[in-house]
């Protein structure tokens, strides 16, 4: 029996995102009237699904918007968290797929760049382009097919110049290009930011020498930001809610126990020299330049991996109640 959106790669079965992630885009945009979400056809064929930009959507459609990034291959639930008695919502991911889900996917590693027109791409798509292809070599993993699902975290919808360089990069027709967008000010984008929580925790995890490979399954859980009207304002926020509250769990099979509790210990946001303030503050020292920031910095505060090898389990880093509540505006 052949699995459902899977593909014979040599002698294995390789998830296809792209597939998966297109039964969640079929699903958001049946329920896009529930949802609060806009959905248009451009000239060309392809979709755009507006779930943050003009659109109203909140919770829900920034759920959706989280499983599209991760190609479908997750489980995703909306909470609550408390941060020194005050009440914020919260949402938590969880994968059995997560180099794949997580860095394959959900990871924000295609810089959408046509004439003016910038944003960050995320979601399947980039397995099919490869952005960037050191990123999927070390995972072992490219998708083929005729369908493209991409998440653009931007103000503006893109044009058909940019969904015909997406396509073309794709190798796909423009009429099967899927392309979701939410601003980082919209209740759906700030809950999709959260819910990259897994997938900081696992990129700064390899960054630190770990084989993602060897990671079988991944949770976490962050809080969501409160919106501010002001992109750069909300990008603060939504990042401190990673850096400073986010806590995430991993299960992974490794041969030492020494060497996978070093790089634990170097995982958490502590450990950045640029630890320590709201995360608006850093980014304005910079320029409101990211790559002028420590790279370090980005990552969630707990990091806590299980071995399953050994059955030992090794943990660091802290939630800062203090840095989360002046990010907000809630403490001076």
């Amino acid at each position: 029996m052949r699995l459902k959106n899977c593909k014979t790669v040599g002698a294995t079965m390789a998830i296809s995102v792209n597939d998966h992630g297109l039964t969640v885009v079929k699903d958001a945009v049946g329920k896009s009237e529930e949802l609060g979400v806009n959905v248009e056809l451009n000239k060309d064929g392809s979709t755009i699904i507006d779930m943050g930009v003009s659109a109203k959507g909140g919770f829900l459609a920034g759920k959706y918007l989280t499983d599209m990034c991760m190609g479908g291959l997750c489980n995703t639930g909306l909470g609550t968290v408390s941060i020194n008695g005050l009440v914020l919502p919260s949402i938590v991911v969880a994968t059995d797929h997560p180099s794949i889900a997580l860095l394959g996917s959900q990871f924000a590693g295609w810089r959408i760049s046509v004439e003016e027109y910038f944003a960050m791409g995320s979601g399947p798509a980039r397995a099919i382009a490869l952005k960037p292809k050191e990123l999927y070599a070390k995972i072992d993993y490219k998708d083929v097919s005729k369908v493209a699902v991409i998440v653009l975290e931007t103000d503006v919808r893109p044009s058909e110049d940019v969904t015909k360089f997406i396509a073309e990069k794709c190798g796909v027709e423009a009429s099967n290009l899927y392309v979701a967008i939410a601003s980082t000010s919209s209740l759906a984008g700030s809950t999709q930011i959260s819910g990259r929580i897994v997938e900081m925790g696992l990129h700064k995890l390899s960054e630190r020498g770990l084989d993602p490979k060897l990671v079988r399954y991944g949770i976490g859980e962050a809080p969501i930001a409160p919106i501010h009207p002001k992109s750069n304002k909300a990008m603060g926020r939504t990042n401190d809610m990673i850096l400073y509250g986010g806590r995430v769990y991993f299960e992974v099979e490794h041969e030492n126990d020494d060497d996978l509790d070093k790089i634990v210990k170097e995982t958490p946001s502590s450990t950045s020299t640029s630890y320590g303030k709201p995360f608006y503050d850093t980014f304005k020292e910079s320029g409101f330049d990211f790559y002028k920031i420590d790279a370090g910095l980005f990552a969630p505060a707990v990091v806590t991996v299980n071995n399953l090898k050994t059955g030992r389990i090794h943990s660091a880093g802290k939630i800062n109640e203090e840095i989360l509540l002046m990010s907000i505006g809630y403490l001076d």
